[in-house]
């Protein structure tokens, strides 16, 4: 089994209106997992992971990283081992230019200027970002600022990574896009977290989904798990993903037997072979 790198326990947090964001959290997260977090709106994903992060700080409980419950004096520690990606990348965005804007994240830990150039330089061409270089990040498209939120986590060389709702707004070609960097951080060992509604994303993607609702979590497994689970998807207000829908169809039908659900088209071809 895979190191623990996070470990949350009795998580809580609420914002000063009184409404209770978490309640209670109990979870571990181990070294290199692909975990997506669902969840309806308000079901408290994005409060969570701002506590990750350290933007936030809980009202209870602790978080640990590697063995080290956090304190205020160790946030800037969670902060650099801990990538945040938002959804709205334009929240995200501070300086003139797109090489400027990666370097910040470097330039704050303090790193020597050679080694801030590096990490600008790695990112850059992680991204395919070149072209862009000296471009203002207000007037880039969607995808493309979507692509220097990501370039700005990298530059951190973080090994958690947040993603909130990555997907978002963004077109078919984007998307696909960062699926493919999500294959590439995943396969360089990367902990990957994503908050998502996209059910047909996260059970292709996900190899553990955790599903949030008024501020606990109310289940924790895998794909397969979670989607059989119609009280669950119920409670969350979750919809089975299509290719999961196609499959039971077909195996209803008898047209295929019981027992493999694909997760992808091509998996779906190879059961109907």
């Amino acid at each position: 089994m895979a190191e623990e790198i996070i470990k949350i326990e009795n998580l809580a947090y609420a914002y000063q209106t009184g409404t209770h964001a978490l309640a209670h959290i109990d979870m571990t997260v181990r070294e290199g997992e692909k975990i997506a977090v669902m969840g309806s709106n308000g079901a408290g994903k994005s409060t969570f992971f701002l506590n990750l992060n350290g933007v936030l700080q809980p009202d209870e409980g602790t978080i640990a990283y590697r063995g080290k419950v956090i304190g205020k004096k160790d946030l800037n520690e969670l902060r650099k081992n801990v990538g945040f990606v938002f959804q709205d990348a334009d929240s995200q965005m501070i300086a003139s230019d797109v090489q400027g804007e990666i370097s910040f994240g470097p330039m704050n830990l303090k790193l020597p200027r050679e080694e801030v150039k590096k990490r600008v330089d790695e990112a850059i061409e992680y991204m395919n970002l070149n072209e862009y270089r000296n471009r203002p990040p207000h007037y880039l498209s969607g995808g493309e600022k979507k692509r220097v939120s990501i370039a700005d986590i990298i530059a951190m060389k973080s090994e958690v990574v947040l993603f909130d709702e990555p997907t978002a707004a963004l077109d078919p070609l984007s998307a696909e896009m960062l699926e493919e960097v999500l294959a590439k951080m995943s396969a360089e060992g990367k902990t990957l977290l994503i908050s998502t509604h996209d059910v047909d994303f996260a059970y292709r993607w996900a190899e553990r989904i955790v599903v949030f609702c008024g501020g606990k979590i109310i289940a924790d497994g895998t794909p397969l798990e979670i989607f059989q689970n119609e009280a669950v998807l119920e409670q969350a207000h979750l919809k089975k993903p299509a290719m999961f829908t196609v499959y039971e169809t077909l195996v209803e039908k008898g047209l295929v037997e019981d027992g493999s659900y694909p997760r992808v088209p091509e998996e779906l071809k190879g059961v109907l072979k």
